[in-house]
């Protein structure tokens, strides 16, 4: 998981993440980065890492923001070592927590990048092109469908099981037309699937046995018969995205924007896209909110007599 080997302490904190947290491997390893980045501070300023104190901490933020580190990555870098010191600090292996109440310079917000409802249908609906494969076919139109349809992260998409096992991380329910993923932080939830998604989800586990290998519980196969990995998948996204000739670069998450925005157009609900999305706050469920009055000020502008008159 690391590239370099860590102080006892961090190594603690690290498996702490790992065993009673259960967060993803990739998150465990942008934590590593980032808490081995403390590390070599406190090295090269010759102070070991429980003697760090706040001034320390404000130095080595302003010696990053110099070299270039913008203000999302310094809030997650500090978000990182102050949940490490807070640990330690129950372990009392500190007294204080030196980074407490140090905030990072503010980022400007960016809008998460959503496809059009045009779009978003096209790509869901494209069949197959003169000598592809069908099976392949299939199987992409699914994943289309069920990354836009349910709105699921490209983990929890790759995830998914046939039926629930032990060890399942998600599972597909097709008698209650429901999807069982855990998300972020192990977090579960159901998702209901529609009437297009099923439809396409019916047609790929049809074919899935001319790709099937053995006892791979995995929902969705690569030609080998292998769990498809998320690089797979968006590699097969892009592709087809080409194909229908979508004219930006679509990856997996920008459907689980479409559909959140989409959604939230439509109903209006933010409480019930904030559920079906798997977030823990409705903050972040809101920047959708900002998407929807776009899409409104668009339609404004082009439609109303007395808007501001394009350039």
């Amino acid at each position: 998981m690391k590239d370099e080997p860590l102080p006892p302490p961090i190594e603690g904190y690290l498996e702490h993440l790992r065993v009673q947290r259960r967060l993803a491997e990739l998150t465990l390893r942008a934590y590593a980065r980032d808490l081995a980045q403390l590390a070599r501070l406190a090295d090269e300023t010759g102070v070991a890492l429980e003697a760090v104190q706040a001034h320390h901490v404000r130095r080595w933020l302003g010696r990053l923001h110099a070299g270039g580190l913008s203000g999302r990555s310094l809030a997650r870098t500090l978000s990182a070592w102050r949940g490490c010191y807070r640990w330690w600090g129950r372990q009392g292996h500190v007294a204080h927590n030196p980074v407490e109440g140090i905030k990072a310079p503010k980022a400007p917000r960016t809008l998460p990048k959503a496809l059009s409802v045009d779009h978003a249908v096209a790509l869901a609906e494209q069949g197959p092109s003169a000598g592809d494969d069908p099976v392949l076919a299939a199987r992409d139109r699914c994943i289309v469908e069920l990354l836009y349809g349910c709105g699921l992260r490209i983990g929890e998409l790759a995830g998914l099981d046939l039926c629930a096992t032990p060890s399942s991380r998600g599972w597909v329910d097709l008698a209650g037309a429901e999807l069982h993923v855990r998300g972020k932080g192990g977090k579960r939830r159901s998702v209901p699937v529609g009437r297009a998604a099923l439809a396409a989800l019916r047609e790929w586990l049809a074919l899935r046995p001319r790709l099937a290998r053995g006892e791979e519980a995995a929902l969705l196969l690569s030609e080998r018969g292998a769990r498809l990995s998320p690089q797979q998948i968006r590699v097969r996204l892009s592709r087809r995205a080409l194909q229908v000739g979508v004219p930006t670069r679509v990856h997996p998450h920008m459907l689980r924007h479409s559909f959140a925005s989409h959604l939230l157009q439509s109903s209006g609900d933010l409480r019930a896209v904030q559920e079906l999305l798997g977030h823990a706050h409705i903050t972040t469920t809101q920047i959708y909110t900002r998407l929807d009055f776009q899409h409104l000020a668009r339609a404004y502008d082009a439609a109303h007599p007395r808007a501001r008159r394009k350039s």
